[in-house]
Parts: structure tokens; C-alpha cells; sequence
């Protein structure tokens, strides 16, 4: 029987231990999306407690502590962060086979080198070892990036921020390219007129463009967008249900702008217009600029109206979604593709039911024009645990080149999550481990190991361009093996 969260954990055969020890375990890291707060690594904030860097803002945690029993005022209310993390540590031990047991353990062990099993009897001994090393200088918010050996992050942000925290990390010097990453969603959300031109005003401020038309509203964004090219950003993202790819004309658009900045509500069709005319704009401007485009697709967001009206978004009332994809996904990037308009894209999908759908839709957009330049982007969200990274690598591997595939990312607002890196690195050794077992693959450690190691960190760094990141990275590291 094998020791829970040893050093070869996840890995079932030989082959597979020596594809982690040896190839993927010392691999950079580069997460290229995540929620990161800017501010907290501009300022290199210092943690008071464990809590304050584990439980604030993770909604995954929320959702087991609520499912367990544990009342709101432990989770987002005013309870003492002591009192939030007890009620956090009594949750772990029915948390079994969800992944947050395995990230929790993980996380206690690379970060502070705890091996306890976290309970109801040992949370006040964990809280507290761990709480006194958050107050030395080795755990600010910069240190625990380099421990975890980060070499880039992309942030999300909203092309109305100013960036200003960004500004002064790159001034400060430090080390690890901290960029931001262009999230215009709110941009596009025109299902309420009082929002959208609320909106429209922060837009007019941060850029001193009044906008009185389609083509200032426009002028205004594509200001923004290449403000942020500025700040060494070259990649965008959207979060939604669906891709949006009616047909539209240019006075169509002109005047659903004109009716909804006059205040009055858009229908329907009306807002899938200005969505689909707005998604060809931005894919246009990343094409021009050599960015990468990411779509993350199937959210249903904000489900419990009256928990989300007294907590506010984010804080995980959320699930997946069964929305069309295919057709309008195709169509949108087939108006591209025509001009020869279309950016390197990456997709992901929230629903599983949409894995081999992904998977084949990348193969038709893949011109030969760049390698992998349409990626299928790994298990997202309720998807990044052991099963659906398994499913979402069997899937490209039938149809499509994991070979190529960028690899892991967090998706996180937790300076305590890149040990998802490992956890997807682990399984990945897994996977190709037993097949070289099985005869299904060659014995070529080496060739496989590369593949690993590409997977890890190279292909990222070559399909963003990063090529300033260090290159000299492990080509192989023997480790001791049990």
C-alpha cells in the first residue's frame, strides 16, 4: 500500500516515476491565465494568517464548507479568520475523493512543509506553524512565487483598469514578468442599459475620448487595447456561456449602440448582434497585434439570486452550463480565418460533454501556419481535477497533438495554487507512463521525456513568444526513486 501524498504520488508504474523525477517535477512554471490580485504583488503583501492567503476569495472552499453544513458567516461573513479556517479544517475530512483534499495537502507540503493531515484536531497546530512562517519575509507574496519557481504570470483585467499596479512591479525590477491580460467582457454586456453606460462613463474617463457613437465607443477600446500592448500585454480573454455569431450590418450596430446608450433596453437578437460585431473587433485588433486569444465557454454564472444579491459575484454560485457551442463557434472563427484574420486561439470548455467537440474544432483552424496555433486549453474550472484532466488529455491525444499542447494553467486568485502544476504534471506522467508499460509506446525516455517537458513549459514559452523567459531549465535531473 502507498503512503498518502508521497513523493510518488499519482504515479502507478516505474516509467511513470521516472518521467515526473526526471523530466517534468523541476520544469518551470508559466501561467499565462489566473486572477491573481496585481496589488498584492506590487505591494509583496505579507499574510497575517493562514486564512487571509487560503480561504479569502476561494469559492471552491466556500462551496464544500456550505455543502457541509457550515453556516455564511464562516465563509464570507465577519467570523474571526481563526474561526473561518476551524470551520475550514473540520470540512477537509469529507472533502475525500473531491480535489480539494488533494490540493489542500499539497499546498500544506510545498509551501510549509507540513505532512499532517488536516482535521478538527490538528487545525490549531497547522494554523499556527503555518501562520508564524507567513510572517517571515521567505513567504511575501513575491517570495512564494519564486519558491514555486514561476517564471511569468498573465493577470485578468478589465481594459478600463489602469494598470497602475503593473507599472510599478515592472519598475520595482522584479524579476518575474507580471503582465496583464485584456478581459473586455464587461464591454460586451449589454443586457442592462444602466450598466452598459456606466460602463461607457469609466471608459470615457480612462481614456478622455467622449463617446457619443459606435465608432467612439470603438476608438475608445482600441485605445485601450493598445495601451495595453503597452504594458507588454499580448494576450485576451472572454468568460461566456457561448460564442455570439449572428450576422450583422455596420448601421445595425450603429444604431443598437445609439438605442442602448440612449437608455433603452436591447432584445434579444439585438444583443447577440452587438456581442457577435464586438467578439470580430477584438479578434481583429489580437490578430494585428500577434496576441493569443482565449475563450472560456459553458459558465452558468450567478444561479442563487439572493445569496448573489447580498455576496456579490464571484463568490461561487456558479455551475456548469449546456449551451450550444459548435455551430457558432465555427461560424465565428470562419469569418476570421476567411480574411486570414485569425489569431493564435485558445478554447476551453466547462462542460464535458463538449471535450471531443473541442477537440475536433481546433483541427479546423490548424493551417500549418504556426504549430498548434488553435489549442484546446486544459480542464477548466469544476474540470481541473484528476478526471476531467485525464478525459481532456485522452481526447486531444485522439484527435488532435498533445505533443503540442500548452499545458497547465491555474485559473486562481490563491498565491497558494500553482501545486495544480504538479498535479497536472503527475497525471500527465501517469497517463504515458502506463502506456510505455504497456507496450502501447515506445521504451524512448528521452523523446517522451521532451514531449513532457514541452508540455510543461517549452510549448507555452514558444507559442506566447515569451522567448526572454530562462532557457536553462533541467534537460534531466535523476532523482531517487522508491
Amino acid at each position: 500500500m502507498k503512503k498518502f501524498l508521497d513523493e510518488n504520488f499519482l504515479l502507478n508504474t516505474k516509467t511513470a516515476e521516472r518521467l515526473y523525477h526526471e523530466f517534468a517535477k523541476h520544469m518551470p512554471i508559466i501561467d499565462y491565465h489566473c486572477h491573481l490580485p496585481p496589488q498584492q504583488i506590487a505591494e509583496d503583501t505579507q499574510f497575517k494568517n493562514l486564512t487571509q492567503v487560503w480561504l479569502y476569495g476561494d469559492h471552491y472552499k466556500w462551496r464544500a464548507m456550505r455543502s457541509n453544513g457550515v453556516d455564511e458567516s464562516f465563509a464570507t461573513g465577519n467570523k474571526s479568520d481563526w474561526e473561518k479556517f476551524e470551520k475550514w479544517a473540520e470540512t477537509v475530512p469529507y472533502t475525500l475523493r473531491n480535489p480539494l483534499y488533494h490540493w489542500t495537502h499539497l499546498e500544506l507540503q510545498r509551501y510549509f512543509d507540513v505532512h499532517d493531515i488536516l482535521n478538527a484536531d490538528t487545525a490549531r497546530k497547522i494554523y499556527d506553524e503555518c501562520t508564524a512562517k507567513l510572517q517571515t519575509p521567505e513567504y511575501s507574496v513575491r517570495n512564494l512565487l519564486r519558491k514555486m519557481n514561476v517564471k511569468l504570470v498573465c493577470t485578468t483585467d478589465d481594459p478600463v483598469d489602469s494598470l497602475e499596479y503593473h507599472t510599478q512591479i515592472k519598475e520595482d525590477g522584479f524579476e518575474i514578468p507580471i503582465l496583464p491580460a485584456f478581459r473586455p467582457d464587461n464591454a460586451m454586456n449589454v443586457s442592462s442599459a444602466a450598466k452598459f453606460n456606466a460602463y461607457v462613463k469609466k471608459l470615457e474617463g480612462v481614456t478622455n475620448i467622449a463617446i457619443s457613437s459606435f465608432d467612439d465607443f470603438l476608438y475608445a477600446l482600441q485605445n485601450r487595447h493598445d495601451f495595453f500592448a503597452s504594458m507588454g500585454c499580448n494576450v485576451s480573454d472572454h468568460g461566456l456561456e457561448n460564442i455570439d455569431a449572428e450576422d450583422f450590418t455596420g448601421s445595425e450596430i450603429d444604431t443598437i449602440f445609439s438605442k442602448i446608450h440612449g437608455g433603452k433596453e436591447l432584445g434579444e437578437l439585438e444583443q447577440r448582434k452587438f456581442r457577435s460585431a464586438m467578439l470580430l473587433h477584438f479578434a481583429e485588433w489580437d490578430w494585428e497585434k500577434g496576441w493569443v486569444q482565449q475563450f472560456h465557454l459553458g459558465a452558468l454564472r450567478n444561479n442563487n439570486n439572493r445569496l448573489l444579491s447580498s455576496l456579490g459575484a464571484d463568490t461561487g454560485w456558479d455551475s456548469i452550463g449546456d449551451f450550444p457551442q459548435a455551430r457558432s463557434l465555427s461560424t465565428f472563427m470562419d469569418k476570421l480565418d476567411t480574411n486570414n484574420r485569425l489569431a493564435k486561439t485558445i478554447l476551453y470548455n466547462l462542460n464535458p460533454a463538449d471535450n471531443e467537440l473541442m477537440a475536433t474544432m481546433i483541427g479546423n483552424f490548424n493551417d500549418g501556419s504556426a504549430v498548434g496555433k488553435i489549442q484546446w486549453g486544459s480542464g477548466w474550472w469544476f474540470l481541473d481535477q484528476k478526471d476531467g484532466m485525464t478525459k481532456q488529455i485522452n481526447a486531444l491525444s485522439n484527435m488532435g497533438l498533445l505533443s503540442r499542447f500548452v499545458g497547465m494553467l491555474t485559473d486562481s486568485r490563491s498565491f497558494l495554487s500553482f501545486p495544480r502544476h504538479e498535479y497536472f504534471r503527475r497525471i500527465l506522467c501517469d497517463l504515458f507512463g502506463a502506456e510505455v508499460e504497456n507496450g502501447e509506446l515506445p521504451n524512448d525516455i528521452n523523446w517522451i521525456g521532451k514531449v513532457i517537458q514541452d508540455i510543461c513549459f517549452n510549448n507555452a514559452k514558444n507559442y506566447f513568444g515569451w522567448q526572454q523567459l530562462d532557457e536553462k531549465v533541467p534537460a534531466k535531473k535523476e532523482a531517487a526513486l522508491s
